[in-house]
């Protein structure tokens, strides 16, 4: 990781002590943990690593007390599984003012390496976790796991399970809605009684109390824990560790009567600080998380906040429509969304971006980040759901033919002129009107909401001739896209990951199974840069890397409705993009 903690930092953090890692730099004698006052407790929650560095990893955990009340912690780090070679221990006290979770920063490490390590209290030990050390130098190939969206109500988190089959990883990047902060009976919550995952607490999210709850009850479920315990992760937060569609000073959900949204926002990061393995990088800040990772010279991770930070508020085309015409005021969104002070990222973390990526040196440089970067563009009937896709390829189809009949097409066949003749009428004013609107984009959260700062990063690649990969997710669906800037040139390729359990589009849309694959099709027919795109399935997607290629391949559960579940690798895909081609093309 680029930003190092000074000494100073450390003993600044550690008197504030919220959310921050103790540095564990080499071996401490054993003390016995009976000699004190120390509470009784036991391991719940499972253990977690992450944010390797050449030379350190976070390792974190969260013990259970037996009452409240100061609780002594050790943990080993050895370089073997038996714990024969032990490589840094150490001890600390943890509390109810840090919720009880343990975070610790084991430094002293060598580059590349795996190790294990776990926690003892009491007579307690922990589970035994696998983790691994950034490498250095020539490195041959790197393989991450890519992953978000994890609803605990909709269903089972299979797809951690499947993940957790994987015995190559170097890490799992996490984009993001790790947990969801609506109340019980909420969003996708329609099967959590019978499978028993309501959510805990039952309200919505709003309390520091709150959140840690939420979080406590994630890291009690079995698959979750498992990943954790076997491969470092690589964190960033999207929306729903705050609020839905979170932005700089607000939230879609944040509503009159739920207190000031500073505070909300405030205890939520806390919260996220106490119960995942990141790395603070400031004393008492828990807003800024962007950060890069280095896989030797090949691969760079730069990890981006596109939500709490700096993000100016979501456009909405309601604002654009007038209500009683329904015409759309095409010019004035245009100015407004390709405004050059509308950010996404913030000046200084824009700018950070940009001097990391001029001065990089991987061959691959990967943007970690939460949301659909490429152009997303529908036509606006279907945009802004006037038109399903069916309804407009039918209609589009028939204005086509009337377009030809009117212009009096020899060509034109005797069953055409008949259809035409059977469904003119479909063909009304309102509808014409709404086949001859122009694309926009479907997704205003996303960076199509955001053009000019879109701009700025692709130009910055561009400019570096860099071997861009973006990866997101937000979505809940899989796709795959062709980054290409204003003028129309391809300067990266995007792979977005489904979702580990919140519903996507096939739900919003209300699809029918049969119908999903000729969606797809079309849509990837409809947006001119798509190349893949899944609308159906949850799952997760894996991307390896090598001096001449980046492979992506995207991996799918056939059920998340119960803990029986198998690998939908009908519905898996692989695609590839070799260095610096810019291009996407599937692996058969």
């Amino acid at each position: 990781m680029n930003r190092t903690v000074t000494r100073r930092d450390f003993l600044a953090m550690s008197a504030k002590g919220v959310g921050v890692a103790v540095i564990s730099y080499g071996l401490m004698g054993c003390s016995d943990s009976n000699d004190d006052n120390s509470v009784p407790a036991q391991f719940l929650h499972g253990i977690a690593s992450g944010d390797p560095a050449i030379d350190a990893v976070i390792l974190w955990t969260r013990v259970t007390p037996e009452s409240e009340g100061d609780v002594k912690v050790s943990w080993q780090v050895a370089s073997d599984a038996a714990f024969s070679q032990l490589v840094t221990t150490g001890e600390m006290v943890t509390n109810a003012s840090r919720d009880y979770t343990v975070k610790i920063d084991a430094r002293g490490l060598r580059a590349g390496q795996n190790y294990f390590y776990r926690f003892m209290t009491g007579d307690k030990t922990s589970a035994v976790g696998k983790t691994r050390t950034l490498p250095e130098g020539d490195v041959s190939s790197v393989k991450l796991a890519v992953m978000s969206c994890a609803n605990f109500p909709a269903g089972y988190f299979n797809v951690y399970e499947l993940a957790a089959a994987q015995d190559d990883l170097d890490a799992v990047v996490h984009l993001g809605d790790y947990i969801y902060e609506y109340a019980r009976g909420g969003y996708a919550s329609e099967h959590a009684a019978e499978l028993g995952r309501e959510v805990l607490p039952a309200t919505e999210l709003l309390t520091l109390g709150d959140y840690r709850t939420r979080y406590g009850q994630y890291h009690t479920d079995a698959s979750l824990q498992k990943l954790h315990a076997k491969v470092p992760f690589i964190t960033v937060w999207d929306d729903h560790e705050v609020a839905n569609d979170t932005w700089r000073d607000g939230a879609e959900n944040h509503n009159e009567g739920e207190g000031d949204f500073a505070a909300r926002k405030e205890a939520a990061l806390q919260a996220y600080f106490e119960w995942l393995p990141i790395r603070p990088w400031r004393e008492g800040n828990h807003e800024e998380i962007y950060r890069s990772f280095s896989y030797g010279n090949l691969v760079d991770l730069h990890m981006l906040d596109t939500r709490v930070l700096a993000r100016d508020k979501q456009l909405d085309y309601a604002d654009y429509m007038d209500p009683t015409t329904g015409s759309f005021a095409g010019e004035r969104f245009l100015a407004d969304v390709t405004s050059t002070t509308r950010t996404m990222l913030g000046l200084t973390q824009l700018l950070w971006l940009q001097g990391t990526l001029l001065q990089a040196t991987g061959k691959w440089q990967v943007l970690g980040q939460q949301i659909l970067m490429g152009k997303m563009s529908l036509p606006a009937a279907i945009a802004t759901q006037q038109m399903s896709i069916p309804q407009y390829a039918m209609l589009g189809a028939l204005a086509k033919l009337a377009a030809r009949a009117a212009a009096n097409d020899p060509t034109l066949t005797a069953q055409e002129l008949q259809y035409l003749q059977a469904n003119q009428a479909l063909l009304t004013p309102e509808v014409i009107a709404l086949l001859q609107l122009p694309a926009i984009p479907y997704n205003l959260d996303a960076w199509d909401g955001y053009a000019y700062e879109r701009e700025v990063i692709l130009g910055t690649a561009k400019s570096k001739n860099l071997n861009l990969v973006v990866i997101a997710g937000d979505t809940h669906n899989a796709w795959a896209n062709e980054l290409k800037d204003v003028n129309g040139d391809t300067v990266g390729v995007e792979f977005a990951t489904s979702s580990v359990s919140s519903p996507g589009l096939e739900y919003y849309l209300n699809l029918p199974a049969e119908q999903i694959p000729a969606t797809e099709a079309a849509i990837v027919e409809l947006v001119p840069d798509l190349k893949y795109a899944n609308l159906r399935d949850r799952g997760f997607m894996t991307l390896t890397f090598t001096a001449d290629e980046v492979r992506s391949d995207w991996h799918y559960v056939d059920t998340i409705l119960s803990k029986d579940f198998q690998a939908a690798t009908a519905r898996g895909y692989s695609a590839k993009a070799k260095v610096g081609e810019h291009v996407i093309t599937p692996i058969v």
